[in-house]
């Protein structure tokens, strides 16, 4: 199993509506990207100086899988999305 974690800074121009429209379009992906084996989201709720905005925790069976999700064509729709409200992004992926 591997696991993928991405955390997010939004720009400071991002509004709560562009934060619900990333989170409907993220939560549309496990019905269309068979690879996805767990998928959780959400927006930080601490708020403190070392917060990032928006956390993206996922599950794969494998490498292959989770690079299967990545250039899935309705994954690229909404990462086309992302980019134009983030400012920073940050990921980690491990087994286990």
């Amino acid at each position: 199993m591997l696991t993928h974690v991405v955390l997010f800074k939004f720009k400071p121009e991002t509004t709560a509506g562009d934060i619900q429209q990333m989170a409907e379009g993220l939560g549309g992906l496990p019905q269309l990207i068979e690879e996805i084996r767990e998928f959780r989201f959400g927006t930080d709720v601490l708020r403190t100086e070392r917060s990032y905005d928006f956390a993206l925790v996922s599950s794969f069976e494998d490498l292959e899988a989770m690079q299967r999700y990545q250039v899935h064509p309705e994954h690229q729709k909404v990462l086309a999305f992302i980019k134009t409200i983030v400012s920073s992004v940050f990921a980690v992926d491990f087994a286990g």
